[in-house]
């Protein structure tokens, strides 16, 4: 599956105070930021990509299009999605991060309006933000592959011949070895009986005419 990016429009970040989060514009502890796409129809998102920058937990919400007779509702897709696992380090201040369709928690079919929600409860990072934000869809697909039918289902004269044509059957030789073997075996044994009582050293008389003297 192919990707394309969507062309959006990234509002400037808005500063905001939730629950007991105090924030101020010189020195915000939320900050959102509202991604639109005024030139692309209602869209199915398949992936969020961007650098963080000492954002500690980012949630996502996305406003979808349902039909002419029902509003319009904002959805929450991502609630706190950990990007600094431990705010007194560096550890992932500044990565890039890919979050894809099937780490939602909703739908992400007919999106119109995405807004990122940043977090930073600690003082210890004066900013914060996300860069070089993209948006991704599936692409077209791909055309199918059609192969020629002579190479799908080649007629006998042009089918490969088998690879183990012009070699023997191993299951014939094996057995051919086992009677070689036995017949070794067994010509040995005669050949050892047939010398029994004779002398092989050379002047030395054979025993067995001996005995018929």
């Amino acid at each position: 599956m192919s990707l394309v990016s969507v062309p959006c429009h990234v509002k400037g970040t808005v500063a905001l105070q939730v629950g007991d989060v105090r924030t101020s514009q010189g020195r915000p502890g939320v900050l959102v930021i509202d991604v639109t796409f005024p030139s692309v129809a209602p869209f199915e998102l398949q992936e969020i990509t961007f650098k963080n920058y000492y954002t500690a937990f980012l949630s996502i919400r996305v406003r979808k299009y349902t039909s002419m007779h029902t509003p319009v509702k904002w959805v929450t897709c991502l609630r706190d999605y950990c990007l600094m696992p431990d705010p007194h380090s560096e550890e992932g201040a500044q990565e890039y991060v890919s979050l894809f369709k099937h780490q939602m928690l909703c739908d992400m079919a007919r999106v119109l309006e995405l807004r990122l929600i940043l977090r930073q409860p600690s003082p210890l990072w004066l900013s914060f933000t996300v860069e070089e934000l993209q948006i991704y869809q599936q692409g077209p697909k791909s055309p199918s592959m059609t192969f020629p039918k002579w190479l799908s289902h080649p007629v006998p004269s042009e089918q490969p011949a088998p690879l183990h044509e012009g070699l023997p059957d191993p299951s014939r030789i094996s057995s051919e070895v086992q009677q070689m073997w036995a017949l070794t075996e067994m010509i040995r044994a005669s050949h050892s009986s047939t010398r029994i009582g004779r002398f092989d050293v050379d002047g030395c008389y054979d025993l067995n005419l001996l005995s018929y003297t």
